[in-house]
């Protein structure tokens, strides 16, 4: 389960502007290509997500870290 960051299905929820909690980045808080093409606003997270991941609110955060 850890290796697919807990998707368990192939018919996954998608972060776009489809989703009822998308919305434009906030522009104040980013720049560059951030702004437009790689972050959306997450209205139910209250933070930008990234654009065309699986959802965060169902699948939690996809990031891997370092560990350290």
């Amino acid at each position: 389960m850890e290796k697919n960051a807990g998707v368990t299905t192939h018919n996954i929820k998608w972060c776009d502007l489809r989703c009822d909690w998308a919305d434009f980045s906030h522009v104040d808080s980013l720049d560059g290509s951030c702004s437009t093409f790689l972050s959306l606003w997450c209205k139910k997270l209250k933070k930008h997500v990234t654009k065309n991941s699986p959802c965060e609110v169902d699948y939690g955060m996809r990031r891997p870290t370092t560990g350290i």
